[in-house]
């Protein structure tokens, strides 16, 4: 069973930068689509950011520009790199992999973000 764990979440000012990190339990090309979400109270779970094993990215309209996702295979390993960080980005971010040995879909557990002055 493929699993998912993320790290590198915390507590952040407006405008400075973190990277989250997803590491799999299998060799991560292996995925077909690699993704963050991430959900904030009281909403819904939305796509951030994700990434194809043949390197197509796609970027919510709300993160383009501020956050870039790649991939490490060496590593078995995605990452998130968030720039320009605003309020509105606290949220728990999810990695999710879809395709492949995670067929149906894996989650991670989150980990929260949190920007704030």
């Amino acid at each position: 069973q493929v699993q998912l764990v993320e790290s590198g979440g915390g507590l952040i000012e407006p405008g400075g930068s973190l990277r989250l990190s997803c590491v799999a339990s299998v060799y991560i090309p292996s995925i077909s689509w690699m993704a963050w979400y991430r959900q904030a109270p009281g909403k819904e779970r939305e796509l951030v950011a994700e990434l194809s094993n043949i390197d197509i990215d796609n970027y919510a309209d709300s993160v383009k520009g501020r956050f870039t996702i790649s991939r490490e295979n060496a590593k078995n390993t995605v990452y998130l790199q968030m720039n320009s960080l605003k309020l509105e980005d606290t949220a728990v971010y999810y990695c999710h992999g879809h395709g492949g040995p995670a067929r149906f879909g894996v989650w991670g557990q989150g980990t929260q973000v949190t920007v704030s002055s």
